[in-house]
């Protein structure tokens, strides 16, 4: 992408706001962010990362900022979020570099539960008002009506390509958690290889602070210890990896898990690969979650004591 070629509102907002137009495109990506890697006018690289204003994204950059000053590895954040239209827009510190740390063995689930002990662990030094509503993918616990969230160009699709495992998975599995009785914290709600990157056999970046989310810690865990593997097309990693996470997480963090929340972990370890399966049906993808859904889940739901829904 060009300067020419950035959206009308970008460089006068790069003016106003960092002081400096921009004059070069080092990346551009778009997903439910649109994100910028902007080289500025005086030679500073920055990302701005611009989303629909659905009053989440505050939280989610104070949280990150407080984060980053506090030495976490994750970009830091330059300007508070500022409207532009219907757009809530930030910008950070570029942290370029690392790699993406692939595999789905139980040793690598290790190394990513080591990361998110210690995010979490920071997390719950930080106060913010709850990053409402969570993220679409982790969104479980919405007061919509019917199963899945309200997401109007899924819902608009023919439901009937959704395969039946699927959706009986997602009753079961939301059932159980919706009958947890924990108390909300602060996490990282779409922990993905694809959002973190590693030197030298340490974590150099996690990216993506757009996606924290106000659920139990045993349900944000446990749907880390399900997604740490994807990079794309997002997938569940094994249940002797997630496993292994769920194990790794407990003993960073000082405490076990009660029976409880070892359940809800292993429903919550599904409701990210429903969300992707369905979406996988509804758009004719490779059924990647779809598939893994339907031999992982007997057993994931066995875990959480979730072999009925509820009526």
């Amino acid at each position: 992408m060009r300067v020419d070629e950035l959206p009308e509102w970008l460089p006068g907002w790069c003016a106003d706001v960092l002081g400096a137009e921009p004059v070069g495109v080092r990346f551009a990506l778009r997903s439910i962010s649109a994100v910028y890697g902007l080289r500025l006018a005086g030679g500073r690289d920055v990302v701005v990362k611009a989303r629909t204003d659905d009053g989440r994204a505050a939280s989610c950059v104070a949280a990150q900022k407080l984060l980053a000053e506090r030495g976490f590895p994750c970009p830091r954040p330059v300007t508070p979020v500022v409207g532009v239209g219907a757009l809530a827009v930030h910008a950070e510190q570029s942290r370029p570099g690392g790699d993406l740390l692939r595999g789905d063995a139980p040793a690598v689930a290790v190394r990513y539960a080591a990361v998110f002990a210690r995010l979490m662990a920071a997390l719950a030094e930080v106060t913010v008002p709850p990053p409402l509503p969570n993220p679409r993918w982790a969104r479980w616990d919405h007061r919509d009506s019917g199963l899945w969230p309200a997401i109007g160009f899924l819902d608009e699709r023919d439901q009937r390509a959704v395969p039946g495992h699927v959706v009986d998975t997602a009753e079961r599995a939301r059932a159980r958690l919706l009958a947890a009785d924990l108390p909300c914290v602060l996490g990282h709600a779409d922990f993905e290889a694809q959002n973190l990157r590693w030197r030298n056999g340490n974590v150099w970046a996690v990216h993506d602070w757009d996606s924290l989310a106000w659920q139990p810690e045993a349900a944000l865990v446990g749907a880390a210890c399900g997604t740490f593997a994807s990079a794309s097309p997002p997938t569940l990693a094994p249940i002797e990896s997630s496993a292994a996470f769920l194990a790794a997480y407990q003993e960073l963090r000082g405490r076990r898990f009660t029976l409880a929340e070892q359940e809800i972990a292993w429903a919550a370890s599904l409701w990210p690969a429903v969300h992707n399966a369905r979406w996988e049906a509804l758009h004719g993808d490779r059924p990647v979650c779809g598939e893994a859904v339907r031999a992982q889940a007997a057993e994931r739901l066995r875990r959480a004591n979730a072999l009925s829904a509820a009526k």
